[in-house]
């Protein structure tokens, strides 16, 4: 079985022999991967029955029945997670996220690994100020989209504006150039389409670019 690249790049996050707890798990893939790749022990979870009759299959298929266990939850009330214990939650906006997030359980949570489709600025920053860190980050490009996936770790680092922009991590890297030159590229298009009068506001575009430009390829 194939993962997708996002997909893959989140289980080479993940340690051999740990306990996922997969929200919101879609079809499951992750977790038949993680189980028989790393030999993880992973809890499918997803609001949806529909959802979940699906991932039954996919693991039914490989055989894995015994091995990957399904919950039906919204969000994290079902779940019993313990200290070590790894939370995905992926392929979802960063509202959904938050909303999800926004219980008493995520104190619970000590690692903690997130792909949003949006917002990722507000992803960093609420998410920090519920008491993690940014242990790891990386972008990956599938299927001509970016997506950016995020390791959080339950502790405290001190963070600056930056940061919750660009990431603390991912902008120190040159591998993730192109990702920043394509970035910077979509929001110049932005700035260039605001017309004139709103002179406030294609301002605030200038030196958001100016910001981009100095993680981009384009400054080197």
């Amino acid at each position: 079985m194939e993962l997708s690249k996002r997909l893959k790049f989140i289980a080479d996050m993940i340690e051999v022999g740990s306990t996922v707890f997969d929200v919101g798990c879609d079809h499951g893939l992750l977790d038949i991967y993680l189980t028989k790749n790393k030999d993880c022990h992973c809890i499918a979870s997803d609001i949806s029955l529909n959802v979940l009759k699906n991932t039954t299959m996919n693991i039914n298929k490989n055989g894995l029945e015994d091995k990957i266990k399904i919950v039906h939850s919204a969000g994290l009330a079902n779940l019993e997670i313990a200290n070590g214990d790894i939370v995905v939650v992926s392929g979802m906006g960063t509202k959904t996220i938050l909303n999800i997030l926004d219980c008493d359980k995520v104190l619970k949570i000590t690692n903690l690994i997130i792909q949003s489709n949006n917002e990722i600025e507000l992803l960093r920053e609420m998410v920090i100020k519920k008491g993690f860190y940014i242990f790891n980050e990386c972008i990956v490009e599938d299927h001509n989209k970016d997506y950016v996936i995020i390791y959080f770790k339950r502790g405290f680092k001190q963070y600056r504006k930056v940061d919750y922009l660009f990431g603390p991590i991912a902008r120190k890297d040159i591998i993730y150039s192109e990702y920043y030159n394509s970035l910077y590229k979509k929001n110049l298009k932005i700035m260039k389409n605001i017309p004139k009068k709103y002179i406030i506001k294609k301002f605030r575009y200038y030196v958001y670019l100016h910001k981009i430009k100095k993680f981009t390829s384009m400054n080197s």
